[in-house]
């Protein structure tokens, strides 16, 4: 049995995106699932906009975007009279100034759902990212349900597995050690590993077979109607249901056959109100 030391590599560091200041927004990270008019509510106070401003959908990820746009403008038209403006962006117009300038500039971004690998393979290091950056770093609120949560970080769960049988399920059937297929999120979050739909789904298996690959950093499971208050280093819990963190694996080991064994984990479970912190 062969203990492995698992290290983030000099490499690794030098591609995570780093602001030269911490970013003056916030992030709303929606766990998927159904949004309460309160959780809506909440997403408009946290962002502080004003009535005459807009609100910027992004809907990439989902392969129905127009769709998408109309049920989230209905979501926003019951708690807000707020323009709602569709930006379906492509490879063919992502570098599109007037929709750049609309983003860089909205006091309120929104990721719809579907499928975080769809957006990010339009996206990645364009200026439809650096435009959401920029914007969450000058004060935007940047939100994000399902897809559109996991996305946030820069360590991406996409939910695929890499052994074994491949095929998509809402959980994990065994606990191995690299068994998780990880893609470069937005960036916004360089500190930590978010996965959602985590109760309803039961994905605690994915999770820790997550933490087994990144065991210094702390994996947020958001459950569905709940979201996640990122401003700085501090996370405030909102929201119908629960938020389950894991910390620190302790003897962290894989076997010969590739399963994931540990002595200790620490597990957070948060409610609403509750709050904690990131490094």
């Amino acid at each position: 049995m062969k203990k492995i030391i698992l290290t983030v590599s000099t490499t690794l560091l030098l591609c995570l995106q780093v602001f030269s200041q911490a970013p003056k927004g916030n992030l709303f990270i929606i766990g998927g699932g159904h949004k309460s008019d309160d959780l809506m509510k909440q997403l408009i106070a946290v962002s502080q906009i004003h009535p005459s401003d807009y609100i910027a959908i992004l809907p990439m990820s989902t392969s129905e975007p127009d769709t998408a746009y109309f049920y989230i403008k209905q979501d926003f038209s019951r708690v807000c009279s707020n323009q709602v403006v569709n930006f379906n962006f492509t490879k063919n117009n992502i570098n599109k100034k007037s929709w750049l300038d609309s983003v860089q500039h909205a006091k309120l971004i929104f990721i719809t759902g579907g499928d975080q690998s769809r957006f990010m393979e339009i996206a990645l290091h364009t200026p439809i990212q650096n435009a959401i950056q920029t914007a969450y770093k000058n004060g935007a609120t940047v939100a994000g349900t399902s897809a559109g949560a996991a996305m946030m970080s820069h360590y991406m769960i996409t939910g695929n597995q890499l052994l074994g049988d491949t095929n998509y399920e809402s959980t994990f059937s065994k606990l191995w050690y690299k068994n998780i297929e990880f893609k470069e999120g937005l960036s916004l979050i360089d500190s930590a590993i978010i996965d959602m739909h985590f109760v309803a789904r039961s994905r605690y298996n994915r999770l820790l077979t997550a933490i087994a690959s990144f065991p210094t950093l702390p994996c947020i499971g958001i459950d569905e109607g709940t979201a996640i208050i990122v401003h700085g280093n501090t996370v405030k819990v909102v929201g119908a249901s629960q938020v389950i963190v894991f910390t620190k694996p302790v003897h962290l080991q894989v076997t010969k056959n590739g399963f994931i064994k540990f002595d200790d984990i620490k597990m957070s479970i948060y409610t609403e109100g509750d709050s904690f912190q990131l490094k």
